[in-house]
């Protein structure tokens, strides 16, 4: 019987390790792809990045509000206010489980959409209101009433903006973002319209860097979806930031440093 050689058996053994890891490697990429991945039912049952630690909540805040939104279940799509599949489904790693109120619902809305419902919840009335694009501030007074609240908002998505967002909100140092914080720029040069995004979680790691994860809406109007992280699959959903950044870079989108902004 002939024995096979020392090096036929190495070859054999790259071979197999090479096909393994293939294998591997698509298994990845194609769970990395997969909405909700996790199959998280909240923001705040993603993991944290390995050696990062969510930012500190208190019970009944915002930060927690927002780690409470609920998620759509594994394989869901973020589906458009009009009906159908949304365009740029990779942009998404999971989807909000949250009904669009109006068509109009879009980038700058959500950030105020949720920033408006955490204070309903908490039966803050006086503190629903928003500056409109030209300088107007529109106060909510609907008490509870559900309806009239939900009216609000439609009325405030057709005068509000990211121009508005922007000058209404002050900017934010990059090591000291927090839950509930948006980034927003307004309409800049070659470009016809702004963005907003809204950072829903923060961890940080004892070196001080940060980590956030960021929600949208966008044109057309598309149920908020949680952004993926398409260059770093490990990381995703998070974006690492070291706090001295020219430019904070959040999926596709580039932020200068004083568009990290707050109320």
């Amino acid at each position: 019987m002939r024995k096979s050689s020392p090096l036929r058996i190495v070859l054999l053994l790259v071979l197999l390790a090479i096909v393994l890891a293939g294998g591997v490697w698509v298994w990845w990429m194609k769970s990395s792809q997969a909405s909700n991945r996790w199959n998280a039912t909240c923001v705040g049952d993603i993991p944290a990045p390995i050696g990062y630690k969510r930012v500190a909540a208190q019970a009944g805040d915002y930060t927690s509000f927002l780690r409470a939104l609920p998620l759509k279940p594994k394989g869901s799509k973020v589906q458009l206010y009009t009906g159908g599949d949304a365009n740029y489904q990779w942009l998404s790693t999971a989807v909000v489980d949250m009904p669009l109120l109006s068509n109009a619902e879009q980038c700058a809305d959500v950030t105020m959409r949720l920033r408006a419902e955490y204070l309903y919840k908490k039966g803050r009335y006086t503190d629903i209101h928003f500056t409109d694009v030209n300088r107007q501030n529109l106060q909510y007074q609907g008490g509870k009433n559900r309806e009239a609240f939900e009216q609000y908002l439609k009325k405030i998505y057709g005068v509000c903006n990211t121009f508005s967002l922007y000058h209404e909100t002050e900017p934010r140092a990059i090591l000291e973002v927090q839950p509930g914080d948006v980034l927003v720029y307004p309409a800049r040069d070659g470009h016809q319209y702004g963005h907003a995004l809204i950072v829903v979680d923060v961890a940080k790691n004892r070196a001080g860097k940060i980590a956030i994860m960021c929600a949208e809406g966008n044109t057309p109007a598309r149920e908020i979806h949680i952004l993926r992280n398409a260059t770093h699959p490990i990381r995703n959903p998070w974006f690492l930031l070291d706090g001295d950044e020219h430019n904070i870079r959040v999926s596709v989108f580039h932020f200068g440093q004083d568009e990290l902004r707050h109320y």
